[in-house]
């Protein structure tokens, strides 16, 4: 087993639950971690899965996405990753970070990760 991993990608989004959100927009966030099958790599691409294919999914997905979740737009992405290769990828783990949220208060961001597995 082993992990692919690409962190803080950013995007602009028109997805969450008030108006002004799909009409604005706003920055996310997103840390992808996908488990592996321990199979031999060999130094081959066909024997492994390109992250970049993985960054196109969401890329794609987040710039299609009208949802008012970031809990439903992580679950999208999930079953799309494991769409690629179901005997490679053992699991999917995807955080999601909203970086301005209307909220009062002092605070980075909203994040909220899920899992694959028990999906």
């Amino acid at each position: 087993m082993y992990f692919i991993k690409i962190n803080n990608m950013k995007f602009h989004s028109h997805i969450g639950k008030y108006a002004e959100e799909k009409k604005i927009g706003q920055n996310l966030e997103i840390d992808l971690k996908v488990e592996m099958n321990n199979s031999m790599i060999l130094d081959k691409i066909e024997n492994t899965i390109s992250y970049s294919q993985f960054y196109e999914i969401i890329s794609q997905i987040i710039s299609n996405s009208k949802v008012d979740l970031i809990e439903t737009l992580a679950q999208n992405i999930i079953f799309e990753i494991k769409k690629i290769d179901k005997e490679k990828i053992i699991d999917v783990i995807i955080k999601v970070r909203k970086l301005s949220v209307p909220i009062d208060g002092i605070f980075d961001n909203v994040e909220i990760e899920m899992r694959g597995s028990k999906i």
